[in-house]
């Protein structure tokens, strides 16, 4: 009996140890990222190639949240900057803009899409699995667009949406009290609904966005205006059908783009990724989940070893 309860503390002394060499390791090893990790992601390193690989993905706004509760959106400033460090990079010769959005706010596409026009350099638009609405005015700014066959483009047009709680509040005998220094102050406030008045002025609003929109695609791809008007109904397109409409160039993709770029400028290709660098907060979401994966992974190796179980995948 005694010697089978000095086994057992032996196992317990053992993982013991084990548990604080993994503790002890993974602690090291998540300093030493972390310090690495702060010198080398916040500092502005200039990356080697001769063409700006710049990505835009998610929905495109004026101001994207960063840090471990980043939305997935893309900043159109900080879009705008990369493409105008890469146009000063007399290194590059060209710029390949990924595009992977569902469009964006009517600023934030505007914003992208003028400083694409305004680079002195080689631009090139590759629509992966999407770009619509105002990701698609952005690629309109380059000079060629090549999508996927099967991504989805277009849906030219303009939308605003708002909730509308005054029913709600009725039924809760909850009211709104309106102070307003003019009568249109408070329009599209969620609490009321909307009167005859403020959709007509929310509208034309909204067709004079869709007006410069049309516009700005008509120039850009050198169509007449009265085509894209048309098109301009909010329909989305597949690649193959954007190319028969003039919407984009080539079907393909990362290859064809390249080497559509390789003979523009008579060049071997090297993509050099401009992105932005991350925040600490970023650095440290991302440390500590890794670390904290590769320590539970250190755990289930342990016990495999110490049981004889095999996990594989």
């Amino acid at each position: 009996m005694k010697k089978k309860q000095i086994q057992q503390a032996d196992g317990r002394g053992r993982w013991g140890v084990v548990i604080v060499v993994l503790i002890f390791l993974a602690l090291i090893s998540f300093i030493s990222a972390l310090i690495v990790g702060v010198f080398v992601s916040t500092s502005e390193i200039e990356p080697a190639g001769n063409v700006a690989h710049i990505k835009v993905t998610g929905p495109i706004v004026v101001s994207a949240q960063r840090g471990f509760m980043s939305t997935g959106m893309t900043d159109s400033t900080e879009i705008v900057r990369l493409i105008e460090k890469a146009d000063e990079n007399p290194d590059i010769k060209a710029l390949l803009i990924e595009i992977n959005s569902p469009g964006g706010t009517a600023v934030a596409s505007y914003e992208v899409a003028d400083a694409i026009l305004k680079a002195n350099k080689t631009t090139v638009a590759w629509i992966r699995e999407g770009g619509v609405s105002g990701a698609y005015w952005a690629a309109t700014a380059t000079d060629h667009i090549v999508a996927n066959p099967m991504s989805v483009t277009g849906s030219i047009g303009v939308i605003a949406s708002y909730l509308e709680f005054s029913g709600t509040l009725e039924r809760y005998n909850a009211s709104y009290q309106r102070l307003v220094s003019g009568p249109y102050k408070d329009i599209g406030s969620p609490f009321k609904k909307m009167t005859v008045d403020e959709e007509q002025i929310m509208q034309q609003n909204i067709d004079q966005i869709r007006v410069i929109f049309v516009e700005e695609i008509a120039k850009n791809r050198d169509l007449p205006v009265s085509e894209v008007e048309e098109l301009a109904d909010g329909r989305f397109f597949l690649g193959k059908q954007a190319i028969e409409l003039g919407l984009v160039d080539e079907l393909g993709g990362k290859d064809e783009a390249v080497a559509w770029i390789e003979e523009r400028e008579d060049i071997e290709a090297e993509l050099a990724e401009y992105k932005r660098p991350k925040s600490l907060g970023e650095i440290l979401f991302e440390a500590f989940s890794e670390h904290g994966f590769y320590m539970g992974l250190g755990f289930g190796e342990s016990m495999s070893v110490e049981k004889g179980v095999g996990i594989t995948t």
